[in-house]
């Protein structure tokens, strides 16, 4: 569980101090999230910038340029990767060609060790599994629908991706894990859930804005000029509608995968075992790693029965 957020001024209407007030509030609202791990993205004159560093986003000194136009950023709970080795945080870099890009994820990924031995991908010493599928866009030597599609498609587990290009052209690639992302006069505001974009606008006094639909399969490219164009990707049939744990062709349905799962989530092995006991099936559990305030008022509840 992790948090993509960004903003994409393309009316050019905020200021340099708007624009750190903006993202500044918009990640400290994401920690809800993800505390490991704080990076953003964005273009300048002078090109792309990747600035991230292993701390939570109110510990996070923004300094965003007056011409960066889309910022792109990323709050990260841990699951695989030392957040301490700062390369194994998100935004990762990526370049196809002469284009640079950069790339977050939100969710985990259950093959991307297989992909690094099957489409013969360099190796790096970068640990998180999100990196393979900045390898797979790379391995394709272009950015763009297609070589985005290709790598959707090849990658299995709960995720979505953002990919920002060195000509502010920014992709969002939705799998079934969330993404909320409203249009505004001159601006568009993302963040992973409806809930933390929803305290965003009212911390920021905004007003006036549409929600855009952005659906399981939908790969959305957002111009500098805020054109929206929509493609799809193929889900498998064997997504189901579920999450990752059981989608997994991993999963052997005992209680050691479950919790095993869990802890990718940071959610503690004494709150699944809580759960099953009191009559919770998997697919109930499974379900609340995704929305985490629904999982830690069903523990409070819990907690509090047993007092009694």
């Amino acid at each position: 569980m992790c948090c993509l957020f960004g903003l994409i001024d393309y009316g050019n209407i905020f200021s340099t101090r708007s624009k750190n007030r903006i993202i500044g509030v918009l990640s400290k609202e994401c920690e809800a999230r993800g505390i490991d791990a704080t990076g953003i993205a964005f273009n300048t004159c002078s090109g792309m910038h990747i600035y991230k560093r292993p701390v939570a986003a109110h510990k996070m000194w923004y300094k965003i340029p007056d011409d960066a136009r889309v910022i792109m950023g990323h709050t990260r709970m841990t699951t695989q990767g030392s957040e301490k080795f700062n390369y194994n945080n998100h935004p990762f870099p990526g370049q196809v060609d002469k284009l640079k890009f950069a790339l977050a994820h939100n969710g985990v990924l259950h093959n991307d060790i297989m992909l690094r031995n099957e489409e013969k991908l360099p190796h790096t010493h970068i640990q998180t599994d999100s990196y393979v599928a900045v390898q797979l866009i790379e391995k394709e030597n272009t950015l763009g629908f297609d070589s985005i599609r290709k790598m959707a498609e090849k990658t299995e587990g709960s995720f979505c991706y953002t990919i920002l290009d060195g000509h502010n052209n920014l992709y969002i690639v939705k799998g079934d894990n969330p993404m909320a992302l409203y249009k505004f006069n001159g601006f568009y505001m993302y963040a992973s859930t409806d809930e933390i974009l929803s305290r965003v606008v009212k911390k920021l006094g905004l007003t006036n804005y549409s929600k855009v639909n952005v659906s399981c399969g939908d790969i959305l490219r957002i111009d500098p000029s805020g054109v929206i164009e929509v493609q799809q990707f193929d889900f498998p049939d064997w997504y189901g509608g579920y999450g990752f744990f059981h989608r997994s062709p991993y999963y052997d349905g005992t209680m050691d995968t479950l919790i095993e799962y869990a802890g990718y989530f940071g959610i503690p092995e004494e709150d699944v075992i809580m759960l099953v006991d009191y009559g919770y099936d998997e697919l109930e559990i499974e379900e609340m790693f995704y929305k985490p305030g629904l999982m830690r008022d069903s523990i409070a509840e819990l907690k509090m029965m047993e007092m009694y």
